[in-house]
């Protein structure tokens, strides 16, 4: 079996959280996705719409997801891919080179996002600046 996963912030889930999950999950058998919590994203000068407890239960309906786990520091992932057996880290493009110390552990695979859309964009049009 090949454990895939991904960390992030997903709030206000959309199709550019959907095709990275489904393209995630096509390169293995199970994907665990590791998300911030809301102490993480203070952390990261990030505030989300929803709760962690919320985006956790929204992820979680997702068909390509089996496993939620939270995301509490930066460090987190090394222990997260040896505790899971990960053979595949997978991230968005926009993070590329950033966890390249990680190809030790398994590898490493930067996903090109969906253009046009992000919870930022979302955000940015629901307060009329757009």
């Amino acid at each position: 079996m090949r454990t895939v996963i991904t960390y992030g912030t997903f709030d206000l889930l959309h199709v550019g959280h959907v095709n990275l999950l489904k393209r995630a999950k096509e390169m293995g058998d199970y994907l665990i996705v590791g998300l911030s919590t809301d102490d993480f994203n203070i952390l990261k000068h990030k505030q989300s719409f929803y709760s962690y407890p919320d985006r956790k239960v929204i992820l979680e309906s997702v068909r390509y997801v089996d496993k939620v786990i939270p995301e509490v520091s930066w460090e987190q992932k090394e222990k997260d891919i040896l505790k899971y057996q990960v053979d595949t880290f997978v991230m968005g493009h926009d993070w590329t080179g950033k966890f390249d110390e990680l190809k030790s552990f398994c590898e490493v695979i930067y996903l090109p996002r969906t253009d046009g859309i992000s919870s930022t964009i979302i955000k940015d049009n629901l307060r009329g600046n757009f």
